[in-house]
This record gives structure tokens, sequence and C-alpha cells, in this order.
């Protein structure tokens, strides 16, 4: 009769306890994290300016003809691209919000 087996980490999952979309693959180290603070900067920075560039294409390709260059459509586009560029800055600033949170009640005795 063979001995049990501890469980074996489920398939994509790095370490079997945490959810992750690839296993380890190398030599990237297991506490790896991201610079929350620069994150931060970057999205801060991100959201007025590409939600002032989204207004400003918009308006612009409200003012302007379909045969004018450039076009309307590009205008549109345009304008389509950055807002949706702000709001994924704004999600990213209520992910860093969270884990920074989390890391707070993760240090308190």
């Amino acid at each position: 009769m063979s001995e049990p087996q501890p469980p074996r980490p489920r398939a994509g999952h790095r370490d079997g306890s945490r959810g992750g979309r690839h296993a380890r693959s190398g030599t990237e180290p297991v506490t790896a994290r991201t610079d929350l603070r620069l994150r931060a900067i970057l999205s801060s920075c991100g959201v007025p300016v590409f939600a002032a560039a989204a207004v400003f294409f918009a308006w612009w390709a409200s003012t302007s003809h379909s045969h004018s260059s450039p076009s309307d459509t590009l205008l549109s586009v345009l304008a389509g691209v950055c807002a949706l560029l702000a709001l994924f800055a704004a999600i990213d600033l209520v992910v860093i919000r969270r884990r920074a949170r989390e890391r707070r009640a993760r240090s308190r005795p």
C-alpha cells in the first residue's frame, strides 16, 4: 500500500493556496510585489490627463466636419480610447487603495 501524498497544488496556481494565472516558471521571487506608490502616482496623473484628452477629442469631433482632417470618426475613436485609459487608471487607483488597506491591516498586531 502506498503512503498518502500531500495535496498537490491546483493547476494554474502558484502554490495552490492563492489564485494565480500561471504556474511559477523560473527564478521570479515568490513574494514579488509592485511598487504601489509609483502606480498610484502614475494613475493619479493618468486619470485627469486622459479624461481631459477624452473631453477635448470629443469636443473636437463634435465641431469638425465629416470631410475635415482629421476626420470626426478618428477623433471620436481617440476620445473613446482616452476615456478607456482614464477608466483603467481609475480602476487601478481603487485596486491600489484596497491593497494598501490590506497591507496596513496585516502589519497591525
